[in-house]
């Protein structure tokens, strides 16, 4: 650093450059040489000006940090890291700090390609780092002075650049690390100093940041953006033109436009036009200019591009060769757009290709394929297939990538799946049926990211989308890189924080699952954009069974215990049990009379009961090896301790076993996998696997032929996942069992259940899903922003409650000004993100912003507090408030929570802090302070105590352990009673015309079709088959409308020939109609049996009955208006109802 100090002294000259006063600052020599060095190459080389610019700012930056001692490190010592970290982040101008992004990206992008750096751009990114500078001498420096950046002071002439070294380096002079680090330490020791003025400083001088016009900044992180892409603005092998000239526009001859942006590719034709608008403005306002310029580009290159309309937020994407406009997350790269083009001449009709039956050769896998590729011709781009598990998903979803592969539709393919082993499982697969196609599992970093299928799981893609860069330094993985996303188990991970994926990818998706969801928050045919249980292909699990026989059925043995039912009674116990319960469960002199249910298993084991569950396990489950061992079994426990205590039983009922016959699985193991993979080897132990949450899904184990649910399960996707493990077929495994004796061929597989679990399931047939979780992040947000609306009103008008208003409108400000635009999840937020980076958006909020706060960014926000036990104080207090306000019912039973917490806290006085506010405790526990009811009191509250909660943490899992040992009766068991058919895939329409149709012989359904007047009791019947039995009156009203019940049937069923011959007899048998009026009657008659009814009179002076004689003049009024009668009479007989 000295010899670059002493080259600095060699050239210095009377010129004064924007820089030159760093040259009289000695305390800023780590980062004075390289903004010197910047500006003085910003002639020669505008890219490398951009990577100088970008090592100056941060060089800049850790001066900062090693000068302030109010600055905190963050975990990484990165340059995004450090302007990121709010303390950084906050202290900076946030004008200043805007600047900070661009001139990072767009150093980035010079060093990888210089090319896409023009003058322009290199000058933006040189004022924001003068404009940096300026801000550390107004806080930092001694004598400080106001300037301005001025372009005509950057020198213009030409140096010699060594562009290789500096892109090797990221830098234009050759530091040392240990020089800097020398620097950073000198630095370091005058921090108090620094620190010490810098309030007094910012306090008697003035700092004025520089301030682009709103358009100007948004074009620069457009263009930006498209060079990230690989779009080149300038040089012999431009791709892009702006304000391109066409002619010819709205089809005028001689009216010229101008194109924004015009995307060529390397056939010298255009690819996109892309149709920039003002932040403020829509970006589909432009999209009737955009089509335009492509009919114009279209005549004059004789081919039609794409189109984008983007304002810097929001881009949308246009190809009306293949389908509607849609949002996307960017504009696309020149490799991905070309891609698209050429798909268009290239696509085959998928319809004709052949599916290979070495990958699928069962009916309703290749039907799947082609349910799916039919939507595909038809334009659609979400697809979901349901099918039971163990039909093959993953074999139909690799077929239906050879399909699509084959077909011309797609090249990149992305499977997802939420675990790392289902990635492992899924890629395995996919190798056995596609041996020819390149395959990467992203997970273990060792495959080759180009590969045209890579395997992921949710967060390493989404990492790989916020993180990596290829070979030359932009994204792996660009908007358009992937055709096709195939997401597995595609009821789980693919809402809320996840969703950023399929926002940022365009791609067209396939979903697969057994289960999909109806939830309000979670709807998995909502994303995929469906109508409710109408997937795009559903093969289910009876179909499956009862009438393929590719899975096996399931036999039920259901127990109750009293204990497991009602709890434990003190009173109800026999005089020994009573004494045992005594020993075990009282505490400080203190005996509970009562155990509930929820106790058992969670913290309260009982012997007896886990003793008998697993004796039964052992004498009824299905046996193996000639009935000499039990069958693979998986057990599903509550909890971890469950689980132990479990092996521990069966290890001293069964010592025999040494104890590797029963192991657990749950997440806190090193070695669970291990398990995992070993229970699925057939004659390897173990034999039991005691799982707490790992197998409830997507284990695939063939020869599981007894499931123990010993929990008890409210979601109805995840009891029915959780019965899926035992469906597979397995067809050489000899077993023996109560029901047929020796068999070879798994035939059925068991069910013990000791939790009531079927019985909720008849009861409940949609069970109980929660709600999406909310991390205490996003709660705390959005609770405080109820909060800022709720002092609005003019109860709260005064200054210390509009002061308290003002404090959380700055922690929630500060929590968006610190969202890192360059995450995919906050770029599409990016809009709401700018909005209410403005601290003004706060002094008033609407419904509507409330609105757009918590679903926008409320997800987004992330707090730095590394305090968990005050974060979840300040949630619980934050409630506490909303409910006092809302006057809600939970305010009482938070009322009581707070005067547990602070007596909890007073019992532990001894701790200094806690002592220091026993003040506060007391008063928390009297009557004045509940009758004053004051918010601002419990605001004082939640900040007084938030830091003490950690105190309450005794380190443990929960209560204490209990083991007892009491006789637990068994009050209730039956078996072999099944469940009803859980998903039900047929639309209600069509649901409704099967039944009509099957069920002719139906009384109502009978005097329909047959012309004969329905009574109450008939209608009563219709309704109860059409509102309940078939659905709900919502699914009639929306597919049928105000539809009587009767007419539909007879729309349905038509009207019996008979019947219709019947109703217009007088007239055939009329002596004096003559042959034309005859035909006319005969043609009515058609018409009635074929729709059931006429609906309106009208119709008999249309087609086909105003030829080749009109109705008017063909009969007179007498026999015009009986035939009229008797054509209401039919209509009638299907309305109107007989006493």
């Amino acid at each position: 650093m000295k010899d670059i100090h002493r080259e600095v002294e060699k050239e210095r000259s009377d010129t004064v450059t924007n820089f030159s006063f760093l040259e009289t600052k000695p305390e800023y020599a780590l980062f004075a040489p390289a903004c010197m060095e910047a500006e003085k190459i910003y002639a020669s080389a505008p890219a490398m000006c951009a990577v100088g610019c970008r090592k100056a700012l941060e060089l800049g930056v850790k001066w900062v940090y090693a000068a302030d001692k109010t600055m905190q490190m963050p975990y990484k010592d990165n340059l995004q890291s450090l302007i990121h970290e709010p303390t950084f982040r906050f202290a900076v101008d946030s004008n200043t700090w805007g600047k900070f992004p661009f001139m990072i990206k767009l150093g980035n992008l010079a060093v990888h390609t210089e090319r896409s750096v023009d003058k322009g751009d290199a000058l933006v990114s040189l004022r924001g780092l003068f404009e940096f500078v300026q801000w550390i001498d107004y806080c930092y420096g001694a004598d400080y002075v106001e300037r301005t950046f001025d372009e005509s002071r950057i020198p213009t002439e030409k140096v010699v650049v060594d562009t290789r070294k500096i892109k090797e380096q990221e830098s234009l002079l050759d530091e040392k690390q240990a020089e800097i680090e020398a620097l950073r330490r000198q630095i370091a020791e005058m921090a108090a100093q620094y620190t010490a003025g810098k309030e007094q400083h910012r306090q008697e001088r003035t700092f004025t940041p520089d301030d682009l016009t709103e358009f100007e900044t948004r074009k620069r992180y457009i263009d930006v953006d498209m060079k990230l892409m690989r779009w080149k603005f300038t040089g012999p092998d431009a791709d892009v033109q702006e304000e391109y000239p066409v002619e010819g526009m709205a089809g005028v001859a001689g009216q010229k436009g101008y194109c924004d942006y015009v995307l060529f590719g390397k056939d010298g034709l255009p690819l996109a036009v892309v149709e920039a608008k003002r932040t403020g403005k829509d970006p589909n306002s432009g999209r009737k200019q955009a089509a335009l310029y492509a009919d114009c580009l279209e005549k004059k290159f004789g081919r039609r591009p794409m189109m984008f309309t983007t304002n810097g937020f929001e881009t949308y994407f246009w190809d009306d060769q293949s389908g509607p406009q849609r949002k996307v997350s960017g504009i696309f790269s020149k490799d991905d757009l070309q891609k698209r083009m050429n798909s268009r001449a290239e696509r085959l009709d998928l319809m004709k290709i052949p599916i290979d039956d070495k990958i699928t050769d069962r009916y309703y896998q290749k039907e799947a394929i082609r349910a799916v590729c039919g939507q595909m011709t038809q334009g659609f781009r979400k697809h979901l297939l349901v099918m039971a598990t163990g039909t093959g998903k993953t074999r139909t979803a690799s077929s239906l990538t050879d399909v699509l592969s084959r077909g011309k539709w797609v090249t990149n393919i992305l499977f997802l799946a939420d675990r790392t082993a289902l990635v492992k499982q899924a890629k395995d697969d996919f190798k056995n049926y596609l041996p020819d196609m390149s395959l990467c599992n992203l997970c273990t970093n060792k495959d080759d990211r180009n590969a045209r299928i890579v395997f992921s799981t949710y967060p390493t893609i989404l990492n790989a989308i916020d993180d990596t860069k290829s070979g030359n330094g932009r994204q792996a993985f660009t908007p358009a890189h992937f055709d096709l996303i195939i997401i597995d188990e595609s009821h789980r991970s693919i809402f809320k924080k996840y969703r950023a994926i399929f926002e940022y990818f365009d791609a067209f998706m396939v979903g697969l699952t057994a289960t999909p969801k109806t939830g309000v928050d979670r709807n998995t045919y909502e994303f995929f954009e469906m109508e409710d249980r109408v997937p795009t292909y559903a093969y289910d699990y009876e179909t499956a069974v009862q009438q393929d026989h590719v899975l096996v059925p399931y036999y039920n043995y259901e127990v109750k215990t009293k204990f497991l039912e009602e709890g434990i009674t003190y009173e109800d116990l026999s005089a020994e049990d009573k004494e045992r319960y005594e020993d075990d469960f009282i505490e400080d002199g203190y005996l509970p009379d009562f155990i509930p249910s929820a106790a058992l298993n969670q913290f309260v084991f009982n012997e007896t009961t886990v003793d008998m569950v697993l004796q039964d396990l052992m004498d009824r489950g299905i046996q193996v090896e000639g009935g000499d061992r039990l069958g693979k079994t998986i057990l599903f426990a509550q909890n971890k301790r469950h689980a132990e205590f479990i092996l521990e039983r069966f290890n001293k009922l069964y010592p025999k076993y040494n104890g590797t016959f029963a192991q657990r699985v749950i997440c806190d193991d090193a070695r669970a996998q291990t398990v995992i993979d070993d229970f699925k080897v057939p004659d390897k132990e173990p034999h039991i696997a005691v799982s707490v949450d790992m197998m409830d899904t997507g284990i695939d184990v063939p020869e599981c032929v007894n499931l123990v649910f010993f929990k008890k399960v409210r979601s109805k996707t995840k009891f029915w996942q959780m019965i899926g493990r035992g469906t597979r077929l397995c067809k050489g495994l000899a077993c023996v069992d109560q029901i047929d004796g020796a068999y070879t061929g798994k035939r059925r597989f068991l069910i013990f259940d000791y939790c009531g679990n079927f019985e909720y399931f008849r009861e409940h047939k949609e069970g109980y899903e929660a709600r999406e979780a909310k991390s205490l992040s996003e709660n705390i947000f959005s609770k405080q922003i109820k909060i800022m609306m709720a002092l609005q009103e003019s109860t709260f008008a005064g200054a210390d409650y509009q002061a308290w208003r003002s404090e959380i409108a700055d922690t929630c400000h500060r929590q968006i000004i610190a969202l890192n635009p360059d995450l995919i999840a906050v770029k599409h937020h990016l809009r709401a993100v700018e909005t209410y980076k403005k601290r003004e958006a706060f002094t008033f909020l609407s419904d509507g912003d409330k609105s757009e706060l918590l679903s926008q960014i409320a997800p987004l926000v992330r707090s730095e507090e590394p305090d968990e036990f005050a974060k979840r104080f300040d949630n619980f207090m934050y409630g506490l408030m909303l409910a006092q306000v809302g006057q809600m019912p939970a305010f009482s039973y938070a009322k009581k929570q707070l005067c547990e917490t602070a007596t909890l806290l007073e019992r532990k006085a001894s701790i200094p802090q806690v002592q220091a506010k026993l003040p506060v405790l007391r008063e928390i526990q009297s009557e004045p302070f509940w009758e004053a009811n004051d918010l601002l009191q419990f605001e004082t509250v939640r900040k007084e105590l938030r830091d003490l909660i950690r105190f309450l943490d005794e380190g443990g899992e929960g209560p204490k352990q209990v083991v007892t040992k009491l006789t637990d009766p068994i009050v209730d068991a039956q078996e072999g009673i099944a469940l009803e058919a859980a998903y039900d895939f047929e639309d209600y329409k069509a649901k409704v015309s099967r039944y009509v149709n099957e069920h002719g012989d139906t009384l109502a359904i009978h005097k329909l079709t047959h012309n004969i007047p329905l009574n109450q009791g008939d209608y009563q019947e219709l309704e109860r088959i059409l509102t309940h039995e078939l659905g709900s009156r919502e699914d009639y009203i929306r597919e049928f409308g105000d539809t009587p019940f009767g007419l539909l049937i007879r729309k349905i069923a038509k009207l019996d020939h008979e019947a219709a011959m019947q109703a217009f007899s007088s007239f055939i048998n009329d002596q004096s109609l003559n042959q034309k009026q005859i035909a006319f009657v005969q043609k009515v008659i058609h018409h009635v049996e074929q729709n059931g009814y006429m609906e309106s009179v009208a119709d008999l002076q249309k087609p086909p009955f105003d030829k080749p004689v009109s109705f008017l003049r063909l009969f007179d009024a007498k026999t015009r208006a009986l035939l009229i009668g008797a054509i209401q009479k039919v209509r009638e007989n299907a309305v109107t109802t007989t006493a």
